[in-house]
């Protein structure tokens, strides 16, 4: 690869620049003195535009950090410097605590972990109706701490406070003029919400499912059904009816709110009448434009008839552990795990939102996603206990008119996954809009591609990225990056504050590469699953760390525990991480046979249970494998014909797609299908897809 002193004008033309453009770069390229990432600074500060072409930013990216050995596989695009990071969240609280370096701040949040979750409850200002004793009682061990024992609280109401002419909502429909919602009309909504449930008999501890878009009615639902004492059902309304039905019967719903249709890109899509063909109970339906359309079964409810209460109501008072909300997170086998989020597992969602997304009063957030996902109550709680206001667009993020809506918003965090920036790439959709209100973007969902993410933060303005990586269980991320360290496309800077994980290889010994353990407690972290042995899921079978083991910035584990009075324990997560040499970290996908398609974890068992009920089918197998240019993980199916089945390849992978669209999920695309005589298999008959993942990336599929 040439130098940049040697790198001519005319080079930098051929890549888009204009003459007096590529004439300046030019200058800097041949001349610096400097560090590279001082040339960076400079050619995005002075000449790099968002318009300018992709190829350019990647091509002098690369020229200008080729030489530098200690960014050698991750060169960071973006710096700390002026007033982002200086009037971050962050920053500010570390001046309040007079802490010098953000090391020194995360060491005193994993080794102090009560004092830590104590400012945390202040600063975010979580109201009680009855203070807690502690913090934190650990007496009966890290693996299911008492989060704020003897407390009485709702959190439905940290989302409210003063201000209540602030906008809460922002919200458009494609090619829509935007509206709002403030603070005020949304507590009023939910409290309508609340009195209704109550007019019809809904009680503490019942569960009511959300099945519909995410809307500010939707928000308004939810946040109804948690002041009512209840706890919310979150399913995907892409989910076919049968799988809608299983996390209905799981989670012991009694009721159900949904939309009578969707419209996308100007096609009518029915909702109410498809999860019909579910076993349903009582159900409201709300319109998705002035008034439901269609005939519906007798003993539901239109959004008017249930809508009756009245726009005052005191959030009924619950024990910190009683659930708010039930989520579903695929694992390994063919159902789903019931994870219940407690009143204080928002906490963590808010933390993280604070400290590591930046989410100021009167930020406006948005991130694409569903109630149905982790991510869509994450960005409820997260931006409104911050003071922030939702941003929702009615409509597909994948194109102009979801651009022009993060434009016409002012929209200053926006949330993405990697699959989405790769189209708008692919495609230029977001060619000439303004995004300069944006001050960070943050990613989450799946593995991410350092092109395609350069590429994202040029769009911006050159922002930096809070990569984000997490899970239902955990209310937030446990790895993350920070506006006080340097943004290197796809990759990560740091546990999150509060959260601690060490990387053990294949022998259980510590490593710069392997498999991801964290280190308990910390609010968030799921202390019971509903149809699963929570304890058997994430502890037995794990080695008993050293004391002396280091934490991913240094802390020892044995300083991490020692307020609490209990040796430290590690608990199973799953991913699979690599430390770089600059000290970043970066993803490698899942350990387990869970995988990871469109940002939405699914298991290898719940593809395999549906298409091994394909005619002419024996068995197959469900593997994520790379992408052969980086970036999110492709579904490849193997499979075993049966004997004497005249199905020709193209076939199956036709009827593999509609299976999975029509019973599973419509976003997930089958990459390649490979038959086989057999699948391999373990001496107790498990099928080692691990051979297969190998057996695909060799080129022997």
């Amino acid at each position: 690869m040439q130098t940049a002193k040697t790198f001519s004008i005319e080079e930098i033309q051929e890549l888009g620049a204009n003459a007096s453009d590529a004439a300046k770069i030019h200058r800097i390229l041949k001349n610096y003195q400097a560090t590279p990432q001082k040339c960076w600074q400079e050619l995005t500060g002075q000449f790099l535009h968002p318009d300018m072409p992709a190829g350019l930013h990647q091509k002098l990216f690369q020229w200008v950090y080729h030489q530098d050995e200690k960014y050698s596989d991750a060169p960071p695009a973006w710096f700390p410097v002026g007033s982002t990071p200086e009037n971050s969240n962050l920053k500010r609280f570390m001046r309040k605590k007079n802490f010098s370096s953000y090391q020194a701040f995360h060491h005193y949040s994993v080794t102090q972990r009560p004092e830590f979750w104590n400012d945390m409850l202040h600063e975010l200002n979580i109201p009680f109706d009855t203070a807690p004793r502690k913090v934190v009682d650990a007496s009966e061990g890290l693996e299911s701490p008492d989060w704020l024992p003897g407390a009485k609280l709702n959190i439905a109401g940290a989302c409210f406070g003063e201000g209540n002419n602030q906008t809460a909502i922002v919200y458009g429909k494609e090619n829509g003029a935007l509206q709002t919602m403030t603070y005020g009309e949304l507590d009023g909504l939910s409290s309508r919400i609340a009195n209704s449930l109550t007019n019809i008999g809904f009680e503490k501890d019942d569960r009511a499912a959300i099945v519909m878009p995410m809307t500010a009615e939707a928000v308004a639902v939810y946040l109804g059904i948690v002041k009512a004492g209840g706890a919310v059902v979150s399913i995907a309304d892409s989910l076919a009816p049968d799988e809608v039905e299983k996390r209905l019967k799981i989670a012991g719903t009694r009721m159900v709110f949904t939309q009578d249709k969707i419209t996308r890109g100007g096609k009518e899509i029915p909702l109410y009448s498809k999860l019909l063909q579910a076993e349903m109970p009582q159900t409201v339906i709300l319109p998705e434009g002035i008034d439901v359309t269609g005939e519906i079964r007798h003993n539901d409810l239109t959004w008017k008839d249930f809508l009756v209460g009245k726009e005052s109501f005191d959030p009924i008072s619950c024990q910190p552990a009683d659930y708010c909300n039930i989520l579903f997170s695929s694992g390994t086998t063919g159902d789903p795990k019931a994870i219940p989020w407690t009143h204080t597992t928002p906490v963590k969602a808010a933390s993280d939102g604070y400290f590591h997304q930046d989410i100021q009063q009167g930020d406006v957030v948005a991130w694409p996603t569903n109630i149905g996902w982790m991510m869509g109550p994450w960005l409820i709680f997260a931006t409104l206990i911050n003071r922030g206001t939702i941003a929702l667009f009615y409509g597909a993020p994948t194109g102009q008119p979801f651009g022009k809506f993060v434009q016409d918003a002012g929209v200053n965090m926006l949330g993405v996954v990697p699959s989405m920036v790769k189209r708008w790439m692919e495609t230029g959709c977001m060619q000439g809009l303004d995004w300069s209100s944006i001050k960070l973007f943050s990613s989450t969902g799946e593995s991410s591609n350092p092109q395609d993410y350069l590429w994202l933060m040029a769009r911006g303005g050159y922002k930096p990225i809070i990569e984000y990586c997490g899970g239902t269980e955990i209310g937030g991320g446990y790895l993350t990056n920070t506006l006080l360290q340097p943004a290197s496309p796809s990759t990560f800077t740091t546990p999150t504050l509060g959260l601690d994980l060490v990387i053990l290889d294949e022998n259980a010994e510590p490593s710069v590469k392997g498999e991801v353990f964290l280190v308990p407690p910390s609010i968030g972290l799921s202390n019971t699953l509903l149809n699963k042995n929570h304890n058997k899921t994430y502890y037995s079978g794990l080695t008993k760390p050293d004391e002396n083991w280091e934490g991913a910035l240094g802390s020892k584990l044995g300083e991490q525990t020692v307020s609490l009075k209990n040796p430290p324990i590690l608990r199973r997560h799953g991913d699979e991480i690599r430390k770089l040499k600059n000290g970043y970290f970066r993803a490698q996908g899942r350990a387990d046979d869970t995988m990871n398609l469109g940002g939405i974890k699914t298991s290898s068992v719940e593809i395999e249970r549906l298409l091994d009920m394909v005619e002419g089918i024996k068995e197959t197998a469900a593997i994520a494998v790379e992408s052969a240019s980086g970036g999110p993980k492709e579904l490849v199916v193997y499979y075993v014909p049966k004997d004497g089945a005249q199905i020709e390849s193209q076939r199956y992978l036709e009827l593999f797609q509609d299976t999975i669209r029509n019973k599973l999920n419509p976003l997930f695309k089958i990459s390649a299908i490979v038959p086989r005589d057999s699948l391999p298999r373990t001496a107790s008959n498990k099928v080692m897809r691990r051979v297969l993942r190998e057996e695909y990336e060799r080129g022997d599929g």
